[in-house]
């Protein structure tokens, strides 16, 4: 009798913690399937795109809740123990993502880990200054215009980038490029400092030098040269008038370097503008302007580097956008009347 008493005790006691194991097994079967199929089912069957920003610093929880508002995944917390569960929590990329509501919660994971975001595509132009080119980046929401503005005139930053001069101004590299939203403008400035260096690096200081002149001079002839003309071939012979000039010591007296100089230039340059004194007018002044008065392409670079021997020391613009050169004042004046019938260009 005494055996048989702790033997029905232990089949009691076996029941009782089959019935207990029963319902957890049952649990976790059914969080194990519930999980397996929230990983292999994408948060829609009918897939949209979705622009989802994540701004830096965002934390999981709260990344985790944007993502289920925008209809990228179904549930906040399940996406939360699968990124802790792979530790992606601290990897995720801050950008702006373009996400498909047809991505299954791994593969959405994977894009955020890897940090697929947007880039998005900006031309600057051939001769555009800071300002312009700050305005086109604000204008496509790339980055705050003052906050660009600050980068490529900070003194500080400006040495860091090798560039011996107060400002940026001549080594932004005019190209297209492909920047995402919400980078630092620095991070912007320093991208197109870098391509600069891709056209005038050791072998183009060692042409600068070879004319008697510094990197920081040609890149300032060269941006003249870019306002002066549009006309590619016209190029290095202007860039061989403004040597002769500067050999001479005959003034530049060119109207792009005096407007570069005026604040706020409405666009009508008079009389009064070219007597005012100022480092960037080459009317009254002799030599290169005080600093580049824009943002040189590779042909303008080329032209400075490479100018044309010529006997010529005027130009002046025709109709056509091209110019008539010559060689003494008395064949310019007449140029000037025969093609503008106006004041002389220089």
């Amino acid at each position: 009798m005494d055996s048989a008493k702790p033997a029905s005790q232990n089949k009691r006691k076996f029941r009782y913690l089959a019935w207990l194991l029963i319902p957890i097994f049952l649990v976790l079967v059914w969080v194990s399937v519930d999980l397996l199929y929230f990983l292999r089912t994408p948060a829609s069957s009918d897939p949209v795109e979705v622009i989802v920003e994540v701004p830096i610093g965002t934390s999981l929880p709260a990344l985790t809740v944007m993502l289920e508002e925008k209809g990228v995944v179904r549930n906040a917390a399940k996406f939360r123990w699968l990124a802790r569960l792979k530790g992606a929590a601290n990897h995720i990329k801050a950008g702006e993502y373009q996400l498909s509501t047809g991505l299954r919660p791994i593969e959405l994971l994977d894009k955020l880990v890897r940090g697929e975001i947007i880039l998005h595509q900006v031309t600057f132009p051939e001769g555009y200054t800071i300002k312009q080119m700050a305005q086109l980046l604000a204008a496509q929401n790339l980055a705050k215009a003052d906050l660009f503005i600050a980068a490529t005139t900070d003194a500080d930053f400006v040495h860091q980038l090798g560039i011996q001069a107060s400002s940026l101004e001549g080594y932004l590299f005019p190209d297209t490029y492909r920047f995402a939203r919400g980078l630092p403008a620095e991070s912007i400035v320093r991208s197109m400092v870098t391509r600069f260096g891709e056209y005038f690096g050791p072998a183009q200081e060692d042409q600068a030098r070879q004319l008697g002149y510094t990197r920081h001079q040609v890149v300032i002839l060269a941006s003249v040269v870019e306002k002066e003309t549009a006309v590619a071939a016209e190029r290095p012979l202007i860039a061989g008038v403004f040597m002769n000039r500067l050999r001479r010591r005959i003034r530049l007296q060119s109207d792009p370097t005096v407007i570069y100089g005026i604040k706020d230039f409405d666009g009508n340059l008079t009389r009064v503008h070219l007597n005012t004194d100022s480092p960037y007018n080459t009317y009254t002044r002799q030599g290169l302007p005080a600093g580049p008065i824009c943002n040189p392409g590779a042909a303008s670079i080329e032209a400075a580097l490479n100018p044309t021997p010529t006997p010529y020391l005027y130009f002046v613009a025709k109709k056509d956008g091209t110019h008539h050169f010559s060689a003494t004042l008395a064949e310019h004046n007449a140029a000037v009347l025969r093609h503008q019938k106006r004041r002389k260009k220089y």
